[in-house]
């Protein structure tokens, strides 16, 4: 499992590590019986005491701006570009993993800003979370393998059809559980053709890796590894998802930390743009970052490729589609105005200032 860790840019990790677990939601509990209960409750509780400690209350500080990072994300590409050189402020870092916890964090107010897909963004502001989408980052075609619904190498099933009844793992909310929908519905079929087991990324692998479940949607760098592994591609998001992701802030850290925030974006972009056109540099850190193999990870670096684009109307439109996906699937029944969840002033800013 992932770790999480808070730390700040430029010191040593905090003596705070710990584990953060999955909620268990539906037929989760089931899935999760096959392995030990009482560590990831343990993880649980230490995660959140974790959090507590690094975060302080992040809007409190108004020197330090607190980000949050998924496995190989923001904290890599920020390290590896050498962007936040000069920056006047301190950075500290908490990493999570997978969107739902640190949309959670943000929410919490724990964090005050940090990147998700699309999906698990709409789904937590739908929640009721007092966040926003601060920046929008964009993949103009989402390539082969960066995510995907996969069955274990000894399976037998190669359509969605072949698993009805069977249990598919993916995280509430992510990208990987708007792909199972998007895939059913393209197919025709209902929401409960298939039984959605919740959990975070390390969790589901080792369940997939057990054969305690039948499927994994999941997505780069976790979905690499079941490949090199033999699982086979039921469903390719290249087919399904649109490639967008967001900077999503707390709502007081926007009120409070405008400068920091429209400060880090510039940087952040500028990142991005680096980390396109040298992904074996990027690789070389995200590997040393997270443990992953050389390959795996320049694997990560190539399909993970994005550039910032500004949050325009076009934007907004294409979120309501992925809001009225999770809508008619009975995954969210919230009904917060679309357009309310978005803060255009500072991608436009983003952008004008890397012209």
């Amino acid at each position: 499992m992932t770790p999480f860790q808070c730390s700040r840019e430029g010191g040593s990790p905090t003596p705070y590590q710990a584990t953060l677990g999955p909620r268990l939601r539906g037929g989760t509990a089931a899935v999760l019986s096959k392995a030990s209960k009482f560590v990831r409750r343990t993880a649980v509780f230490a995660g959140l005491l974790a959090l507590a400690a690094c975060s302080g209350g992040a809007q409190g500080d108004q020197t330090t701006l607190h980000v949050g990072s998924q496995r190989g994300g923001t904290k890599a590409v920020m390290i590896a570009s050498g962007v936040l050189e000069g920056a006047p402020y301190t950075i500290e870092w908490s990493e999570f993993p997978a969107a739902q916890h640190l949309l959670e964090a943000i929410g919490g107010g724990a964090v005050d800003v940090g990147t998700a897909g699309d999906a698990p963004f709409m789904f937590a502001y739908q929640a009721g979370s007092p966040v926003k989408a601060v920046g929008a980052h964009f993949t103009a075609q989402r390539p082969e393998g960066a995510l995907a619904l996969i069955v274990p190498a000894g399976s037998p099933a190669r359509t969605l059809r072949d698993l009805h009844g069977k249990t598919v793992a993916t995280t509430r909310g992510s990208v990987g559980h708007y792909l199972v929908i998007r895939a059913l519905a393209a197919e025709k079929l209902p929401p409960d053709w298939i039984k959605l087991s919740f959990l975070a990324p390390g969790d589901a692998k080792a369940a997939f890796d057990s054969g305690a479940i039948d499927g994994w949607s999941t997505w780069s760098p976790f979905l690499a590894v079941g490949l090199k592994g033999g699982a086979h591609v039921i469903a390719d998001g290249h087919d399904f998802v649109r490639g967008y992701s967001f900077d999503v802030a707390n709502v007081r850290a926007i009120e409070s930390k405008r400068a920091q925030l429209a400060d880090f974006l510039v940087r952040e972009g500028r990142a991005l743009e680096w980390a396109r056109t040298h992904p074996d540099d990027y690789a070389a850190v995200l590997a040393r970052e997270t443990g992953l193999p050389i390959d795996i990870a320049r694997d990560y670096a190539i399909k993970n490729a994005r550039l910032r684009v500004p949050i325009d109307d076009a934007v907004i439109a294409d979120q309501q589609r992925v809001l009225t996906d999770f809508r008619n699937a009975g995954a969210t029944q919230g009904q917060r105005p679309l357009v309310a969840g978005f803060d255009k002033e500072f991608s436009t800013t983003a952008l004008a200032a890397a012209r």
